[in-house]
C-alpha cells in the first residue's frame, strides 16, 4: 500500500475529544498551517508546477456562497497536487474594483455634505487608499475562516506598484502596434455612475415604457415614426426608409420638417431599415443610439448631443434642464396638444439595459473613448482554443466562448472615473499625442501646455494581465518562469466574457503566443434549495460564515463540492450543509473508535493470506476508491469524487468494517492484530483523500492517527492495484443477509437493539465463517432447547429461522397484514380502473395521468411486500 507521511510519524496519541468542535479547532489549526509555510511555493524547486490564481474579489466585497464555492474547489486541487509531489502555488490577490470602490467612497463623503470635486482628485484617490487600507480586504480574512491554502506572501493588488507597471507596459505596447486607439463612438453611459461601462457590464431586463407614433413633416410630405425614448427626437438628424419601400420613394431625399424645433430634416434609404416593422421609418439620432450612429456615419449626419453626462436635457428651451424621464412625458404632452401623437401604448414591456453596479437605465451616449482593436487578439484567442492548447472544461461551454470572441466588438477601455490606473496618454499644446512607458518621464509640463488624459481604464483591463503580471511580468522573475502558464483557471461560466476572454487575448499577446492557462474549468452559480438565485429581498440569501461558524468549515465545503457537476447551477439548503455536519462528525467518531482499539499505521500491512475476507474486502474497494477518484479529480468532477468519497467513508468503512471489526476485535489474537493493522491503513488513506475537500477534521484526525507532521503535507494515496473479487463478493453476499434480516426484523416491528433466537444454516456457503459478527450485528441468540421456528427466511443461500413466538403477537401481526394487503389491493384496482378508461385518459391532464400511474406502481410495490412479510410469518 502508501507509505503514510513524507515525514517520519511519531507514535500517535489515542487521544481525542468525545466530540468534535470545529470553532475550537478550524481557526488555530489554519494558523500553524501558515506559520509553518505550507502553503508557500518555491520557484527554485525542481518539482514540478502547479499554478491557480484566484479570480481577484473586489477590495469592497466579502465572502458569499458563490465565492466559497469556487474556492472550496480551487483549494481542493492545489492540495492535492501539493500531497501528489507538485510545486503548488495558489496565487491570492485583490481587485481594485473601479467603480464600485469610487462609490463607496463617494458616499462617505456625500454623508459629510462633500463630493469628490471639493476634494481635487489628487486628495480623493489619496481618500480611496485610505479607505482601501481600512475597509478593504475583508474577504482576506474569510478566505482563512474557509481554509483557503494560498501563499500570502504573494498577495497582489491589481494598484500595487507592481501590476501598475504591467498595466503601463502593455498599453504601451498596444499603442504602438496601433490596436489602441481613440474615437468618438456611441457608448454605454450611465448617468449615475458617470462613466462608460462596456458591454458586458451592461444588465438587460423587461421595463414597463410607452411606445408613440409621431407624425413628422407636413401635408403630403409627412411620415410616422415610432420611439420608446420620445426625448431623443430634439437630436433627431434624419429619417431613414428602406431603398426599395414604394410608399416613400417620393419623400427620399426631401427635407421635412421636425416636429418642436426650427429644423428640417433629410429622409435618407438605408437597407438598415425594415420596411415590415411598424411604419417602415425611423427615426435617426446618431448620437444616441448606435444603430443611429452607423446610419449617420453613411449618410454624412450630423449628431447632435441634447443630454449631458447626467442625462439631463441641454438643447431647446421648453426641455432644457429636464431630467430625461420628465422631458419625455413633457415632450409627448406638446406633441400630442400640436395632433402629431397617431398613436400611443402604455404599458409597452421592452428590453432595456441597466448598469449591473448600480441599476441606472443606461443611457446611449456619443463619446470621445480610448479603444481595443480586438480583432486580431481576439482571433488568437479562439484560435488557442480550437487547436488545443486550452481545453474548455466541460466541452459543451466552447460554444459560448467562440460565440463571444468570433463575434467580439472593440473594446472601450476608458473610463471617467479618478479611481484605477491613468491612461498614460499626454496632449500637447499643439495637438500632440504622446504614450509614455513605465520607465519614461512625461513630455512636459502643465505650466508648459502638457496636460494627462483624465480618464482611468476599465477595470478587466489590469484583470485581464492577472496571470502573468502577478508573476511579475513585465520582467523575467524566476515566479514567472517556473509558474506560468497557470495550470488551471476555475471561474464561473457567467464571467467568460468579462474575464477569461481577456486573459485570453492578453495573455497571448504579452506572452509571445503563449497561452495563461492550460485549462479552463467552469462552474456553475449558487442556487437556493430549490434551484432559485439567492438574493437578499427574497429572504434567500446566505451569510456563509454563518453556516461555518454553525456546522464548521468543513460542513460548509464538503457541501458545495457535493453539488459541484461541471458548469450546472449549484442547489444549497442548510440541511445539506447540517448533513455534512453529520459526515465530519461520523468520521471523528469511527477515528475515535479505531483508536481506542488499537487501530495502527505502524509497520507494513500483513500478507493478504493472514487476513480476513472483510479485510481484504475493504482494502479491495478502498484501491477502488483511490482509482475513482483520481479519475474525478482529473475531470473536474467534484461532486462525483465527493459522493464516492461519502459513500466509502460512510457506508462501508464507518457503517460495515468498523462494525465487522467488533467482533474480530473481541475474538483477539492474530486476527485482531490484522484487522487493527487494516483498520488503521484505510482510515489514514481514506482521510487524506478527504483532506483535500474538508481539511480540519481530517488534519486533526490524521496526525492523532499517524503521529505525522500534518496530513497537509502527506503524500496523497496511490492505487496499489491491489484486488480481490471474490472477497468483495462474499461481503456483499454478507451484507444482503444483514440487511434482508433487519429489514424483516423492522417489518415486524422489533426494536434495533431486541435479542431474537434463531438457528443459522450457513455449511457450504461463503457466510460460513461470519456466523459470529451475523448474530452480533442482527442481535441473534443461539436457538436454545425451546427454540421453535416461526419464521425462515432464505437468503443469498443460506437460511435464518427466527423464533419470534416471545416477541410478537403472530396472529395480530397477520391480521395487521391482511389489512394492510386490502388496502393495497383496492388502490390497485381503482388506479387499474382510472387509466383503462380511455374517455378519462383523453381528457385527464399528463401529470393527473403521471400521478395514477405512480400510484399504480406504489400499489403493486406494496402488495408485494406484504405478501412477502406474510409468507414469511407462520400460520397463527
Amino acid at each position: 500500500m502508501t507509505e503514510n507521511a513524507q515525514q517520519q510519524p511519531t507514535a500517535p496519541s489515542t487521544e481525542l475529544p468525545t466530540q468534535y468542535a470545529p470553532a475550537d479547532v478550524e481557526g488555530p489549526l489554519y494558523e500553524r498551517w501558515v506559520e509553518r509555510g505550507y502553503f508557500a511555493a518555491d520557484a527554485k524547486s525542481d518539482k514540478p508546477a502547479y499554478t491557480i490564481v484566484i479570480p481577484p474579489p473586489n477590495v469592497t466585497g466579502s465572502l458569499h456562497l458563490g465565492h466559497a464555492f469556487q474556492h472550496t474547489l480551487m483549494d481542493a486541487l492545489t492540495r492535492r497536487k501539493r500531497m501528489q509531489g507538485f510545486e503548488s502555488l495558489w496565487l491570492p490577490g485583490m481587485d481594485h474594483a473601479g467603480i464600485a470602490t469610487q462609490n463607496k467612497v463617494e458616499q462617505q463623503l456625500a454623508e459629510e455634505g462633500k463630493s469628490r470635486h471639493d476634494l481635487g482628485r489628487e486628495e480623493f484617490v489619496e481618500r480611496v487608499w485610505q479607505w482601501k487600507e481600512e475597509y478593504g480586504g475583508k474577504i482576506l480574512g474569510q478566505m482563512r475562516r474557509l481554509g483557503d491554502g494560498v501563499d500570502w506572501d504573494r498577495e497582489r493588488f491589481t494598484m500595487d506598484e507592481g501590476l501598475s507597471k504591467a498595466v503601463q507596459t502593455i498599453f504601451k505596447k498596444l499603442f504602438d502596434d496601433e490596436l489602441i486607439y481613440r474615437a468618438e463612438r456611441i457608448i454605454n453611459w450611465c448617468p449615475r455612475c458617470l462613466t462608460a461601462i462596456s458591454d458586458i457590464e451592461v444588465e438587460y431586463q423587461e421595463d414597463d415604457g410607452e411606445l408613440v407614433s409621431i407624425k413628422y413633416g407636413e401635408g403630403d410630405e409627412t411620415l410616422v415614426v415610432a420611439t420608446t425614448r420620445a426625448e431623443t427626437m430634439l437630436g433627431d438628424t434624419a429619417v431613414a426608409v428602406h431603398p426599395d419601400d414604394e410608399r416613400y420613394k417620393h419623400l427620399v431625399g426631401k427635407r421635412i420638417k421636425l416636429p418642436l424645433t426650427d429644423r428640417t430634416i433629410p429622409v435618407v434609404a438605408d437597407t438598415h431599415v425594415d420596411p415590415e416593422f411598424g411604419t417602415g421609418a425611423v427615426k435617426v439620432t446618431p448620437a444616441h443610439d448606435p444603430n443611429d450612429f452607423a446610419i449617420g456615419r453613411r449618410h454624412g449626419l450630423e449628431s447632435i448631443t441634447v443630454m449631458d453626462e447626467r442625462a439631463v436635457i441641454t438643447v431647446h428651451g421648453p426641455f432644457e434642464g429636464l431630467d430625461r424621464f420628465e422631458a419625455r412625458s413633457t415632450i409627448v404632452a406638446a406633441l400630442r396638444s400640436q395632433g402629431r401623437i397617431v398613436a400611443e401604448k402604455r404599458p409597452y414591456v421592452h428590453s432595456v439595459g441597466h448598469c449591473s453596479r448600480c441599476q441606472t437605465t443606461v443611457e446611449p451616449r456619443l463619446s470621445m473613448q480610448w479603444w481595443v482593436k480586438v480583432a486580431p487578439l481576439a482571433q488568437a484567442a479562439g484560435d488557442a482554443v480550437r487547436d488545443g492548447r486550452v481545453a474548455i472544461h466541460p466541452a459543451d461551454m466552447s460554444k459560448r466562448y467562440f460565440d463571444w470572441v468570433d463575434n467580439m466588438h472593440d473594446w472601450c477601455i476608458s473610463r471617467q472615473l479618478w479611481w484605477g490606473h491613468r491612461i498614460p496618454v499626454w496632449y500637447g499644446p499643439e495637438g500632440q499625442v504622446v504614450c509614455v512607458g513605465p520607465d519614461q518621464e512625461p513630455p512636459g509640463t502643465e505650466a508648459e501646455g502638457w496636460r494627462q488624459d483624465p480618464d482611468v481604464l476599465d477595470t478587466w483591463f489590469s484583470s485581464g494581465l492577472w496571470p502573468f503580471s502577478t508573476l511579475g511580468w513585465p520582467e523575467q522573475t524566476p515566479d514567472l518562469e517556473k509558474f506560468y502558464p497557470t495550470d488551471v483557471l476555475l471561474t464561473g461560466h457567467d464571467i467568460i466574457f468579462f474575464w477569461v476572454a481577456r486573459m485570453m487575448m492578453f495573455g497571448l499577446y504579452a506572452m509571445d503566443g503563449e497561452v495563461p492557462f492550460r485549462t479552463i474549468a467552469l462552474t456553475g452559480l449558487v442556487r437556493d434549495q430549490f434551484g432559485k438565485k439567492m438574493s437578499k429581498s427574497s429572504g434567500t440569501a446566505v451569510d456563509p460564515l454563518d453556516w461555518m461558524n454553525q456546522y464548521g468549515s468543513d460542513a460548509v465545503r464538503f457541501t458545495l463540492a457535493r453539488g459541484a457537476n461541471p458548469g450546472t447551477d449549484v442547489p444549497i439548503g442548510e440541511d445539506w450543509v447540517q448533513a455534512s455536519r453529520n459526515f465530519a462528525n461520523k468520521i471523528w467518531n469511527a477515528t475515535r473508535f479505531a483508536l481506542m482499539n488499537g487501530a495502527t499505521v505502524q509497520g507494513p500491512l500483513p500478507d493478504p493470506a493472514e487476513m480476513s475476507a472483510t479485510d481484504r474486502w475493504i482494502l479491495s474497494r478502498l484501491n477502488k476508491t483511490v482509482a475513482e477518484v483520481d479519475a474525478f479529480y482529473d475531470d473536474f468532477q467534484f461532486a462525483k469524487l465527493s459522493d464516492a468519497l461519502y459513500h466509502y467513508a460512510w457506508d462501508e468503512v464507518f457503517d460495515w468494517y468498523v462494525e465487522l471489526s467488533k467482533t474480530t476485535f473481541q475474538a483477539g489474537g492474530r486476527g485482531a492484530e490484522v484487522s487493527r493493522r487494516v483498520l488503521g491503513e484505510v482510515l489514514d488513506v481514506t482521510l487524506r483523500l478527504l483532506h483535500p475537500v474538508v481539511p480540519f477534521v481530517t488534519d486533526t484526525l490524521w496526525t492523532t492517527l499517524t503521529g505525522g507532521e500534518s496530513v497537509v503535507i502527506a503524500d496523497w494515496p496511490a492505487d496499489s492495484g491491489f484486488r480481490d473479487d471474490a472477497a468483495e463478493r462474499e461481503i456483499e453476499t454478507l451484507q444482503s443477509v444483514i440487511t434482508e434480516v433487519r429489514r424483516f426484523r423492522a417489518d415486524q416491528g422489533l426494536q434495533p437493539g431486541q435479542r431474537v433466537p434463531a438457528r443459522l444454516t450457513l455449511d457450504g456457503t461463503a457466510l460460513a465463517p461470519h456466523e459470529a459478527a451475523i448474530r452480533q450485528l442482527l442481535r441473534l441468540q443461539p436457538e436454545g432447547d425451546a427454540f421453535t421456528a416461526t419464521a425462515t427466511l432464505p437468503v443469498s443461500g443460506a437460511t435464518v429461522a427466527l423464533d419470534l413466538s416471545g416477541t410478537i403477537d403472530v396472529a395480530a401481526e397477520r391480521k395487521r397484514l391482511a389489512k394492510d394487503l386490502a388496502a393495497a389491493e383496492k388502490e390497485k384496482v381503482q388506479a387499474t380502473a382510472k387509466l383503462g378508461n380511455e374517455a378519462f385518459l383523453a381528457k385527464a391532464p399528463d401529470d393527473v395521468v403521471d400521478k395514477i400511474r405512480t400510484r399504480l406502481a406504489k400499489a403493486d410495490e406494496d402488495i408485494a411486500r406484504i405478501q412477502a412479510q406474510l409468507d414469511r410469518l407462520p400460520q397463527a
